[in-house]
């Protein structure tokens, strides 16, 4: 596989520094150690306004952060669900990312850092999430936004999550506009090609995923339930309409 000259310095950093895999550490290590993401990330431009506030969710109260990008009170807007394999994961890390994304799309961004497994298994992360979207809606005017434009949105598990939160809309009869999906794992299925033949050496690694998956739905109980697995849905009839982003 070719890959991008920074993401080859990245590997090869990564390498040197002999980190341990996220099932050979403690999980608080694992994630003290996702810290420095943020700097990683660089630093945010400049943007209208960004608040922080929590809204109430069904089992604790939830930190979101809002972009606003300009002074649009009837602004399109997207519900975004931050990556981490449902296990790690943080606003900060995604704040550089989500000020550019406002800018360039004009849409204020909502993102919500949701309760995360092991300690909070699925359905929770996923309920946190859905929790958001319908809060969204219901505070559409408080928040400036345009209740018909609203769509959602996240990257790797994040985008498990959206394409769950879009699915249980459908049959809820809630319109959303898209689904932003950024290589969302959507299939718990571990015998495709990318899995198979870039197991390792590539950063995120088939054994991690695997150990990703199992401490989000802790067992196989929930393989069938697109809200947990969006690829096992009978049909997405109805579903919002997908920009699929995906890596090389």
């Amino acid at each position: 596989m070719s890959l991008a000259p920074e993401i080859i310095k990245l590997l090869a950093d990564q390498k040197a520094a002999a980190l341990p895999q996220v099932w050979e550490a403690p999980l608080s290590e694992i994630r003290k150690l996702t810290q420095s993401r943020v700097a990683v990330n660089g630093k945010p431009e400049s943007i209208h306004s960004v608040i922080n506030r929590f809204i109430p969710g069904p089992s604790a109260d939830l930190p979101i952060r809002i972009y606003r990008p300009n002074t649009d009170q009837n602004a399109p807007a997207l519900i975004y669900f931050h990556g981490g394999g449902w296990v790690m994961g943080f606003l900060d890390i995604y704040d550089a990312a989500l000020h550019r994304l406002a800018n360039q799309s004009g849409s204020v961004i909502i993102s919500v850092n949701y309760q995360k497994a092991p300690e909070h298994p699925f359905p929770i992360p996923f309920d946190d999430c859905y929790a958001t979207l319908i809060w969204a809606r219901e505070h559409a005017k408080e928040l400036g936004i345009d209740a018909n434009r609203i769509g959602v949105g996240g990257d790797s598990a994040g985008g498990n999550l959206a394409a769950a939160a879009a699915i249980k809309a459908r049959d809820n009869s809630i319109s959303l506009s898209y689904q932003l999906l950024v290589y969302p794992c959507i299939a718990r299925d571990f015998t495709t090609k990318s899995y198979s033949e870039y197991a390792t050496d590539y950063g995120l690694t088939t054994q991690g995923m695997e150990w990703f998956w199992e401490n989000y739905l802790q067992g196989s109980e929930h393989n069938d339930n697109a809200y947990a697995v969006p690829m096992s849905a009978k049909s997405l009839t109805g579903v919002a309409p997908s920009i699929v982003i995906t890596a090389q």
